[in-house]
């Protein structure tokens, strides 16, 4: 069969020929999917849906919260095998296959929330992140901050010193650094998921669990426990961290604009916080609940005592205790 071409088509087909090939990046908008575990009713859920915001000229940002796609522990691995491309991610489970990582989970470790952001901005927050881009293909964003943790407990015994944790079920996140900070306060910890945390507490299969003080009020975990006891163990954070293989496909302004999305929300979420944790006391005394100070001093030489004397330390780099205590 003989086809015939009037001039105009085949003018128009050597215009569409010339157009330069539009590059892949620019044809589609990279979707970035997030998984945590917190609530969406959490401060740092708050300050994601701005992250979200910030970058929806650019990127397709899905918020998974509430364990809905992923639940605690698992995600780091998510990442890895591409299930996921962000997460907020806890140190104790980077510690899980980077042994060294776990001095950045231990008790008593950072000063305050601005000791812990110094340190991550300086020499050893970054050396400390090129080992979890080498080892585990992530890229750390930085560290969100969501309050300092404390043990909250059903039983109405008085807490003073790590002796008299003995014999509590407290609970804690799965995975051999959650547990072992557990011990390092007295207590005989007990994995229990955080979705399955209210329920443990009311039926009684643990006695206590410890969290910050916003994340207890958003959770209402106030609700079935007695008592506050301020031990101020662990200046909480996770770490808001992007698969290294997304990172390394998007150009300079893409990067530049998840990074400025980033700092952004984790400085919303740091000031809230801070300023709720100073709201919390108040609240929980006028629920009726116990909340106090134990012997802070004798927490801290039991836990770093533990610590020190673990197989854990033995992975902990040269001198890094000395390091971070030294950042001002």
């Amino acid at each position: 069969m003989r086809m015939h071409f009037g001039r105009r088509s085949v003018v128009a087909a050597a215009a569409v020929m010339a157009l330069p090939a539009m590059p892949a990046r620019a044809q589609a908008r990279r979707r970035i999917r997030f998984t945590a575990v917190f609530s969406d009713q959490d401060i740092r859920a708050e300050a994601m849906r701005g992250f979200a915001a910030d970058l929806q000229s650019q990127f397709d940002v899905e918020l998974h919260l509430n364990a809905t796609l992923f639940r605690q522990g698992t995600e780091l691995v998510a990442i890895q095998r591409n299930n996921v491309e962000m997460a907020n991610l806890a140190p104790q489970d980077f510690s899980r296959q980077i042994p060294a990582w776990s001095v950045m989970a231990s008790a008593y470790l950072f000063r305050d929330a601005a000791h812990m952001r110094q340190v991550f901005a300086g020499p050893v927050g970054a050396e400390f992140n090129r080992m979890a881009r080498d080892q585990l293909n992530v890229h750390v964003l930085g560290p969100l901050y969501f309050g300092t943790r404390h043990v909250n407990l059903k039983p109405r015994k008085r807490i003073n010193t790590p002796a008299d944790m003995a014999g509590m079920k407290l609970r804690m996140p799965p995975g051999e650094t959650w547990q072992f900070l557990g011990e390092a306060l007295g207590a005989n910890p007990t994995p229990v998921a955080f979705a399955e945390l209210y329920t443990a507490l009311q039926s009684g299969t643990v006695d206590g669990q410890d969290n910050p003080l916003p994340t207890s009020r958003t959770m209402r975990f106030h609700e079935v426990t007695t008592q506050f006891v301020l031990t101020s163990h662990l200046v909480a954070y996770d770490l808001l961290s992007i698969s290294s293989r997304l990172w390394d496909s998007l150009t300079q302004p893409q990067r530049d604009a998840i990074q400025a999305a980033a700092n952004k929300a984790i400085d919303a979420s740091t000031q809230r916080h801070l300023a709720q944790e100073q709201e919390m006391v108040a609240f929980f005394r006028s629920q009726g609940l116990d909340v106090y100070e134990p012997d802070v001093a004798a927490f801290r030489a039991e836990a770093q005592r533990r610590y020190l004397a673990s197989t854990q330390s033995q992975a902990w780099p040269a001198g890094i205790l000395d390091r971070i205590a030294a950042v001002r």
